[in-house]
């Protein structure tokens, strides 16, 4: 069988399976399947024959991408911001819309921190690391020289998979892991930026798509109070142990941005606190600034 028959029979299969990005899933997962670089490869050797072993590798990736699993987990990886992150069931897949919270981390430390001075970041809750690391690694291309990375969250297998991307990514960038709860943890130090994406999802939300609930970690999805409870409970703790003059971004579900609004303003630390909205316009995260005192 060649390539092209193989790719446009597993299209049309994720078409029947209600897959709705059915040839992007079946360019990305072939491609890997055959060791591929890219997705271009694929039709620069479309007529090419497959051998038997390299069909039953590309049955196996499509087998589980119709039962459900998310391409990322297959793949082993998903790409965010400006790099590539190792993921698996132990973690979420990094989204999209959660680039924009590094971006605004960035502009904000550019405007404001003098690149000289130490300047250390916390990601609560890292999971991946996708978005503290990201951070990381673009504060050092804008010319940061003294950044410290702490990569927090109360899953140890979470933070294995932290761990390699920043051994993989940050390479002389300085870091470190913590196993804790954001909820309760001490944290004894002062930070300039401190972000998260914490668990944010009600248990009773009945519109969560049935792949994330089948194969995404709960821990890192539900939470109580409407989905407010951690959100609230990561922002109180960390603020104390916050600068003046520093930086709190918390990505949250899209109905969240009034009470979480009203709950950093009457904590009466933060200068501005502010509603980000994602490419849909949808509220996406929370942002605080500390003021000087």
């Amino acid at each position: 069988m060649k390539l092209k028959e193989v790719l446009d029979r597993t299209t049309q299969f994720f078409k029947e399976k209600k897959i709705e990005s059915a040839r992007l899933d079946a360019e990305l997962l072939i491609a890997d399947a055959l060791k591929m670089k890219n997705r271009v490869e694929l039709y620069l050797k479309f007529d090419q024959p497959l051998k038997e072993s390299e069909l039953q590798l590309c049955r196996d990736f499509v087998r589980r991408r119709s039962q459900g699993e998310p391409v990322a987990y297959i793949l082993g990886y998903k790409d965010f911001y400006r790099s590539r992150f190792q993921v698996d069931s132990r973690v979420l897949i990094p989204r999209p819309e959660t680039e924009i919270l590094v971006e605004e981390a960035c502009g904000w430390a550019l405007a404001s921190k003098d690149k000289s001075q130490e300047l250390l970041l916390v990601d609560l809750g890292c999971g991946s690391g996708c978005i503290g690391i990201s951070v990381a690694l673009e504060l050092q291309k804008m010319g940061f020289t003294q950044l410290h990375l702490v990569l927090l969250d109360q899953s140890s297998e979470a933070l294995m998979v932290a761990k390699t991307n920043a051994q993989t990514l940050l390479k002389e960038l300085s870091f470190e892991m913590v196993l804790a709860d954001a909820r309760t943890y001490e944290f004894g130090r002062e930070f300039d930026i401190a972000l998260g994406n914490p668990p944010y999802i009600d248990p009773s939300d009945s519109r969560v798509e049935t792949h994330v609930k089948a194969f995404e970690p709960a821990q890192a999805l539900y939470s109580s109070d409407n989905g407010l409870q951690d959100l609230k409970a990561w922002s109180s703790q960390v603020i104390p142990f916050l600068k003046p003059r520093s930086f709190l971004g918390l990505e949250m579900g899209f109905e969240q941005g009034p009470e979480m609004e009203r709950h950093l303003q009457q904590i009466e630390v933060f200068s501005q606190v502010k509603i980000l909205k994602d490419l849909a316009k949808l509220p996406r995260h929370v942002i605080g600034i500390k003021s000087s005192q």
